[in-house]
């Protein structure tokens, strides 16, 4: 039996008594999703995880994306197709320097996110694994949207409730500084359009907000700007956000459909940190799922 112990009043829980290495007994897969649902974000500390270990127990999850390589001028770290790397190493094991192209990508993941949004089948869940760590920095803030939605005033909640947004990680990789993709990726990263209120399917709503979001359909850009960082500003207050501070080990979980998440600096240029991370997709976009139960 697993035991689940809330680190923040609302959400995020360290999971202990599995170890994720090996196959999970149904009972006990069971057990982390319903500890998944009422949490959204678990950590599993101590994990001593090899990449097919990492993709088996991500798997108990749903489908896995498969990386997409739209922006590495050169030849990637070998990794398997459905692992995303977030380390600060290049292809060949030295630390980034501090003009490395990918070290520039990467610093967007300091801005205020949701994974995939921007594509039109989002992610469902995230999956982070620290093979190493950095001595300090480096954590993840992650913050709760559900209980973000729940204190707006009503009033709000009737103004945003049938609120498309359009979403382009080219936009949030503008607003963090690069601007260095090739016109084939923006071609293939055509905007995707997400409800700006999901509702969750364990029974709660939420913000569904990200720096991906560039504009609310049907509205002055400018305006629907204004009201997306209104919100994201709103929905980051301390008391909705919790920090991650890593271990060798970890292996962390959250759920894209009612939280966001960003990375915190660390000695990045001088100091090893190496991380992997699976993304299960969603079932469908949001926008249609949400037409489709309404019938």
């Amino acid at each position: 039996m697993i035991t689940v112990s809330r680190k923040h009043p609302e959400f995020f829980a360290e999971i202990d008594g599995v170890d994720i290495s090996v196959p999970l007994a149904p009972d006990v897969a069971a057990e982390i999703r319903t500890a998944f649902d009422e949490n959204a974000v678990l950590v599993f500390r101590g994990q001593s995880l090899t990449h097919e270990q990492h993709i088996a127990f991500s798997a108990n999850f749903g489908p896995l994306f498969e990386v997409t390589n739209y922006h590495r001028p050169e030849t990637a770290r070998d990794l398997p197709p459905k692992i995303t790397d977030i380390s600060n190493i290049d292809h060949s094991g030295a630390i980034q320097a501090a003009d490395h192209y990918q070290r520039d990508f990467n610093l967007g993941n300091r801005l205020w996110h949701t994974d995939n949004t921007f594509k039109h089948v989002p992610a469902r869940c995230s999956l982070l694994y620290a093979q190493e760590a950095s001595s300090s920095g480096g954590e993840t803030e992650f913050a709760d949207m559900r209980a973000a939605y729940d204190v707006l005033p009503a009033s709000r909640k009737r103004k945003i409730a049938d609120l498309i947004v359009e979403h382009s990680i080219v936009y949030s990789r503008q607003k963090a500084g690069y601007k260095d993709y090739t016109e084939d990726a923006r071609t293939a990263l055509t905007p995707a359009q997400q409800v700006l209120v999901r509702h969750h399917p364990a029974g709660r709503p939420a913000l569904y907000l990200a720096s991906h979001a560039s504009h609310i359909v049907g509205w002055p850009e400018a305006k629907g700007r204004a009201l997306l960082d209104e919100l994201i500003e709103h929905a980051t207050q301390p008391r909705f956000v919790y920090a991650h501070a890593w271990q060798a080990g970890d292996l962390v979980i959250w759920d894209n459909r009612c939280t966001m998440h960003r990375s915190r600096p660390y000695a990045d240029t001088t100091e090893r940190r190496v991380m992997q991370r699976t993304t299960v997709s969603d079932e469908m976009n949001s926008v249609e799922r949400r037409a489709a139960e309404a019938g």
